[in-house]
């Protein structure tokens, strides 16, 4: 209950600001119309900027900065397009007005004047279908009666169940473009689940939990899920910059390139293809020769990200166009149905088929791994990879070896190497050293990439300034370190608070490597958990596509948890093992 009051103080404090970052279109005519568009404007550039400038939404957002902005509008097909810049700032607003009726056509302030993603545009992540309400709220519904602890309502279990189901909150108010109102809504939910991780982690006992479906239900209803879902990726779901960027590194990997400097850029190349919807080209003849879709800053992540692109690739190919790209569908669709198997088979080895049915289910009717899976973005790869270092638990060397790939698709896997470490013990040097070694054995065979160009160590100065510089770098509206920047009222500069946070999360990481001496299943799954959540919380640019990085261990410490123990005697399965 208490949450739900945060949850819904948090939307209060912050709608007004969301009103001022929406868009609608309300027609404010002139006083003449016409169904054709004139040769010439009939109303001025400053009649326009006035007018723009006047409109509620607009004149709301440009009393949080000084008066007197710089403003520029142009005229293009019966439409100005207007632009409003203040100082320092840069631009802060920008819109279209109707020449013959005066309407504000759109009518775009704050982080929506940079970030198109912020506008709210219907069905841009994932399309249209996974965003309905019939898909969304269906999908829910499964996972909270699935998994839900229906003889005892109120008990932990349950409560976080309908947390993991809150977000869905948090992506409703992005949904519809409000950004200062979604943004909030989100950490409160990240905040239960990594106290819950913490707690269930230092505690070493699982949450109580009580299914209530039998196991042949549970595995029949994640069969039709997983079909269901391959069924709305393929047929009624969109690419978006992520996953093509899979797809161009991929390919530039099969011709002999290392994809880090190498993807298709705009200008200065000249124009290839036709305009897309919104009347842009992005079509360009590239250095290969080829007339491909840019994407230029698809290449940011790491090197495992594009090679899991290849089989793809091999089957499907690609136009060298931003176009249908089955290769991604089919990357997308394999990974998710991995991490859903892995999840099976962990759930499997540590607690017998009711778990491995329960924990599939969870990630087969949580929407959140649909929308990633929709998106056909990469966010499925680093996870399911996780889960199958989970499975290979006892293998030293092996998870070290999962640690890796998972690491240099994204980042955040990183953070897991000190506790990944150790097990069942921390601080025992034969075992790290193993953990280590695969870690280096698996990061040296990903990172021939580089050595596809004649200069490996200058390809290896791109890759970092590609990756690691450009994204501890980046400006973001989405979460609330950055918001700073739109001068948003009441919303102090909480950089510095983001810093210590960040730092925490680092010394944490760190003491994972000692800390605790005695490590379970369970423990091990929720430290992991902790951390990656942790990690979300701190980032500046954070994105629901992230969501499935930490959900395998949220349910494997939280919704069917593995075993843990409160005393350092180590189960038999450990037991019975050499060292």
């Amino acid at each position: 209950m208490r949450l739900l009051l945060v949850v819904a103080a948090l939307a209060v404090a912050f709608v007004p600001a969301a009103r001022a970052a929406t868009t609608t279109t309300v027609p404010n005519p002139f006083t003449t119309t016409s169904e054709t568009t004139p040769a010439k404007p009939r109303a001025t550039k400053n009649q326009s900027i006035k007018l723009f400038m006047a409109y509620p939404k607009v004149a709301d957002w440009l009393k949080r900065y000084p008066p007197s902005p710089t403003t520029d509008a142009t005229f293009d097909q019966g439409v100005w397009n207007v632009n409003i810049w203040s100082g320092r700032a840069g631009e802060i607003a920008t819109g279209k007005v109707d020449d013959a009726t005066g309407s504000i056509v759109e009518a775009w302030t704050g982080p929506q004047v940079a970030w198109k993603m912020a506008r709210g545009y219907k069905g841009a992540f994932g399309g249209t279908k996974i965003n309905s309400y019939s898909v969304w709220l269906g999908l829910c519904a499964m996972f909270l009666l699935g998994l839900a602890d229906w003889r005892r309502p109120l008990s932990i279990r349950n409560a976080d169940l309908l947390v993991l189901l809150s977000l869905s909150v948090s992506l409703w108010f992005f949904n519809r473009g409000n950004i200062f109102a979604a943004m909030p809504l989100a950490y409160p939910p990240l905040v239960w689940l990594l106290v819950r991780c913490v707690w269930v982690a230092r505690s070493d006992q699982p949450p109580r939990a009580a299914f209530v479906w039998p196991v042949w239900v549970l595995a029949s209803a994640t069969v039709f899920l997983a079909g269901f879902r391959v069924g709305l990726n393929w047929r009624s779901s969109n690419v978006i910059d992520v996953g093509y960027s899979g797809v161009i590194g991929a390919d530039r990997i099969a011709t002999g390139q290392s994809p880090y400097g190498n993807f298709p850029v705009e200008d200065p190349r000249p124009k290839c293809g036709p305009a897309d919807s919104s009347g842009e080209v992005r079509d360009r003849i590239q250095a290969n020769g080829k007339c491909e879709t840019a994407n230029p800053l698809g290449d940011t992540y790491g090197p495992v990200s594009y090679l899991a692109y290849i089989p793809g690739y091999e089957i499907f190919g690609w136009s060298h166009k931003w176009d249908r790209l089955n290769s991604v569908h089919f990357t997308s669709i394999l990974f998710d149905l991995l991490a859903l198997l892995g999840l099976a088979l962990v759930g499997r080895r540590f607690g017998g088929p009711r778990l491995a049915a329960a924990a599939a289910f969870a990630w087969a009717a949580w929407p959140f791994t649909q929308y990633a899976s929709s998106s056909n973005t990469n966010d499925a790869i680093a996870p399911a990879l996780l889960i199958f270092g989970f499975l290979v638990l006892t293998s030293d060397f092996g998870r070290g070896v999962f640690v890796a790939l998972s690491a240099w698709t994204k980042f955040a896997s990183l953070l897991l190497l000190p506790l990944w470490c150790g097990y069942p013990d921390a601080l025992r040097p034969r075992k790290v050293g193993a953990a280590a070694g695969g870690f280096l054995v698996a990061t040296a065979a990903v990172f021939f990439v580089l050595f596809l160009e004649p200069s490996p160590a200058h390809a290896a100065r791109v890759f970092f300034d590609r990756t690691v510089d450009f994204q501890v770098g980046r400006d973001s509206p989405f979460s609330l370190w950055d918001w700073g920047q739109y001068h948003a009222k009441g919303l102090p500069d909480l950089h510095v608070v983001q810093r210590v946070l960040q730092v925490a999360l680092v010394v944490a990481a760190a003491a994972a490597a000692f800390f605790p001496r005695r490590r379970s299943p369970l423990r091990m799954a929720a430290l992991t958990g902790a951390l990656l959540i942790g990690f979300e919380i701190v980032l500046t640019h954070w994105f629901y596509l992230y969501l499935p990085w930490f959900f395998p261990f949220v349910v494997l410490a939280l919704i069917a948890p593995l075993p843990g123990r409160a005393d350092d005697d180590p189960p038999a399965e450990i037991a019975a093992e050499p060292v």
